[in-house]
C-alpha cells in the first residue's frame, strides 16, 4: 500500500503534467453535445429505481427498491409480472410477490430466469420467467450482478477482499478475482472506494464500473477473470473532481467515521453486440468504442430540458433507455447511429 504522502506527492506530479498538456489536449477532446430524452416511459416508476435489463425476447426487468419492487413488462410496455418488496393490492390482473427485502440491482439470462442482489436479506435470489421464486444462496451485503455463461453469475459486493465472487448454478462459489486499486491506506476506506457496478456483454465479457474512483474507470475481464483493459476518462474537465475526490480521500483518511463520498461513475451500460462503453458521470454521458477511446460526451437532458442525473443505462439497437432516480425511464435515440429512412 503506498503511503498517503507518497500518494500525494503522486498525484502533485500527476497534476502538474496534467495542467502542462491540458491546452493541446483540449484542442483534441471530442465534441459535447446536448442530447434531449424523447419520452419518459413506464411513468409508475421513479424514487428509487436502481436497474433495468432486457431479456432475449425484448422484455423489460425494471428494479426499484423499496416499491414497486421488480417489474418485468413486454416491448409494448404492458406489465406482466411484479416481484414486489412492498405488500400489494390484492385483484392485480399481474402476477404480484412480496419476496425482495430491498434489491440493489437485477438481470436475467437468456432463458429468461431473473437473478435480484438482494442487499436486504444478503441473498442472491432466482426467479423463474413467470416470477415464481427458485432458489436463493447467501452472500454478504450484494451491490450487483450479471448473468455469465453456462448458468454462472458475477456478484460485486461492499466488503468482500476481491472486487467479483463468480457461483455456480447451485449457489456454489467456484472463483473470485479482482484486487481493489491501492488509493487509501485505511483498508474500510479503500474497499469503499473500490466499490463498483457489473455489466457483460454477448462474448461472455465482465465489465466492472468503479463508483467512487478520482479517475471514472470501467475494467474488462474475461469470464474467468483476466483483466484486459481498463477505459479511464482523464480528459482535462475531469481534473477538478479527481482533484475534489483525491482531496477528500486525504481528508478521511485522518477520521475514524465510516467512509462517506459521492458517487464519480453513476451509470454503466454495455453495447451487448460491440462491447462498446457509455459511462455517465451525472447528466455527462459519455460513448467509448470498443478499444477503449472517448468518442463523444452528450450533456443528457429530460424532454421539457430538466438535468437527468442518470443512474441506470439500457443499450439498445437503436436507442438508449437511461433511468435516473427519483425522476424515472426516458427514452433516447442512439446519437451514435444513423437514422433509418
Amino acid at each position: 500500500m503506498v503511503s498517503s504522502s507518497g500518494v500525494g506527492i503522486l498525484w502533485a506530479a500527476c497534476l502538474v503534467v496534467w495542467m502542462l498538456v491540458g491546452a493541446a489536449a483540449r484542442a483534441q477532446e471530442p465534441e459535447e453535445i446536448d442530447l434531449f430524452a424523447k419520452q419518459r416511459i413506464l411513468p409508475a416508476i421513479g424514487p428509487g429505481l436502481r436497474a433495468v435489463r432486457q431479456g432475449a425476447d425484448g422484455r423489460l426487468y425494471v428494479l426499484a427498491s423499496p416499491s414497486p419492487g421488480l417489474v418485468v413488462v413486454d416491448t409494448k410496455g404492458k406489465q406482466l409480472l411484479s416481484i414486489s418488496e412492498d405488500p400489494t393490492a390484492t385483484g392485480n390482473a399481474a402476477a404480484s410477490h412480496s419476496l425482495i427485502s430491498f434489491g440493489d440491482d437485477c438481470d436475467v439470462d437468456a432463458e429468461g430466469k431473473i437473478y435480484v442482489a438482494d442487499r436486504g436479506a444478503n441473498l442472491i435470489r432466482v426467479f423463474s420467467s413467470n416470477g415464481n421464486p427458485l432458489r436463493s444462496f447467501p452472500v454478504k451485503d450484494p451491490i450487483s450482478v450479471a448473468v455469465l455463461p453456462e448458468e454462472e453469475v458475477a456478484v460485486a459486493t461492499l466488503r468482500e477482499p476481491h472486487l467479483v465472487i463468480v457461483y455456480d448454478k447451485n449457489g456454489k462459489e467456484v472463483r473470485e478475482f479482482g484486487d481493489p486499486e491501492p488509493i487509501a491506506e485505511r483498508a474500510d476506506l479503500n474497499r469503499f472506494l473500490n466499490i463498483g457496478r457489473l455489466g457483460t456483454d454477448r462474448q461472455g465479457h465482465l465489465y466492472y464500473a468503479f463508483e467512487y474512483l478520482p479517475e471514472p474507470t470501467v475494467r474488462e475481464y474475461d469470464r474467468l477473470g483476466y483483466a484486459g483493459q481498463d477505459i479511464q476518462y482523464t480528459a482535462l474537465d475531469a481534473m477538478p473532481t479527481a482533484v475534489g475526490v483525491r482531496k477528500e480521500i486525504e481528508r478521511q483518511e485522518q477520521k475514524a467515521k465510516e467512509p462517506s463520498f459521492r458517487r464519480v461513475l453513476t451509470a454503466l451500460g454495455v453495447d451487448q453486440p460491440t462491447g462498446e462503453i457509455w459511462m455517465a458521470l451525472n447528466n455527462n454521458l459519455l460513448h467509448f468504442d470498443k478499444a477503449g477511446n472517448w468518442r463523444v460526451t452528450y450533456k443528457i437532458y429530460t424532454p421539457e430540458g430538466a438535468r437527468l442525473e442518470a443512474n441506470t443505462i439500457l443499450v439498445q439497437k437503436g436507442q438508449l433507455i437511461i433511468g435516473s432516480d427519483p425522476l424515472g425511464l426516458y427514452l433516447f435515440e442512439r446519437p451514435d447511429k444513423e437514422k433509418t429512412k
